[in-house]
């Protein structure tokens, strides 16, 4: 295997790695049926990717310090970690609503509609808040493009993502028993769906996403993604990596926005939040799955993590403990 390829290949194991661990916790959805001239102004959201789907017609996307682009029927926008932008019939409109002044609540669960009557051409697009669980975001989830985008021709060659785009946008679909969790899991899937192609292009094309550009913090990621249960320190995963220790400490922080302990730590918390809240493993066999040969370690980096003990979160604790920060 050449060079070429196994950076490829590397960055296939990364790509699959982010997406593995994505798991929404809520989602807001509206229809906007609008009729120009008009522009919304969206709000930031934390710890909340955006999708915007067009059904009919078209609209521009702009946000502060980034250039505009424009969507068409049947193209996909996706906004990994919610970043404020601007949705309008124009690229230099300006004056726009406020989101929060015609959808104010946007509580996970529910739905909404935004209408505007002009007189301009029409615009019918799927919007929808999509919460995940900050745990799973980690550095490089982070570093992904603030836009990415599937135009129509790419989202019908995944015939599953159109469809499933298409039954979501409708006004009158199924509903039932456990509507909210099927629609959770639906754009959830969704999301998932719309992730594939994208970051299989970023892996094509790496200058994208500079991450992927270095080969020693691309297989550290790796590393940390799937090993770590291992005992690491700095100076054995750089030398697995064939780094030194500070040239390695300062590109990871450089590429990935954290310092590589924190990011072990992270990976390891996330993990044993899973093992806590979704499995019935003895909590006093939790430590040493994710990578503590000491359970008073462990409870202290947990505790700190998520501002609870192992225990009370496995008991369901307050909203505190679902944050990534660990601040």
């Amino acid at each position: 295997m050449d060079s070429v390829d196994t950076a490829r290949t590397e960055g296939d194991d990364l790509l699959s790695e982010l997406m593995r661990p994505l798991r929404l916790t809520g989602v807001f959805d509206s229809r906007w049926n609008l009729r120009g001239p008009w522009a919304i102004e969206g709000d930031a959201e934390k710890s909340c990717a955006v999708l915007h789907f067009i059904t009919e017609g078209d609209c521009w996307i702009t946000a502060d310090g980034r250039t505009s682009f424009r969507l068409h029927e049947g193209d996909l926008a996706v906004f990994p970690t919610g970043t404020a932008h601007r949705l309008s019939d124009h690229p230099d409109r300006r004056g726009g609503i406020a989101l929060g002044s015609v959808l104010p609540e946007r509580e996970p669960g529910t739905s909404g509609e935004i209408r505007i009557d002009g007189e301009g051409p029409g615009t019918r697009l799927l919007c929808a808040g999509l919460h995940y669980d900050a745990s799973a975001a980690g550095g490089l989830y982070r570093a992904l493009p603030w836009a990415l985008v599937l135009d129509r021709s790419q989202v019908d060659q995944e015939p599953l993502l159109r469809d499933t785009l298409r039954l979501l946008a409708t006004t009158d679909r199924p509903v039932g028993p456990g509507d909210r969790l099927v629609t959770l899991r639906t754009f959830e899937m969704a999301l998932v769906l719309a992730l594939r192609p994208l970051l299989r292009e970023l892996a094509d094309n790496p200058a994208t996403l500079p991450l992927l550009r270095h080969p020693g913090i691309s297989k550290a990621m790796v590393i940390i993604s799937t090993r770590f249960a291992e005992p690491w320190t700095i100076e054995s995963l750089a030398r697995e990596v064939g780094m030194g220790r500070s040239a390695f400490t300062a590109a990871f922080r450089e590429l990935v926005g954290e310092a590589p302990a924190r990011h072990l730590t992270g990976r390891r918390m996330q993990e044993a939040a899973r093992l806590l809240g979704e499995t019935s493993l003895p909590q006093s066999a939790v430590p040493q799955r994710v990578g503590y040969q000491s359970a008073v370690g462990f409870h202290l980096a947990f505790r700190k993590w998520f501002g609870v003990t192992p225990g009370e979160y496995r008991a369901g604790g307050p909203p505190a403990a679902t944050r990534a920060a660990g601040s």
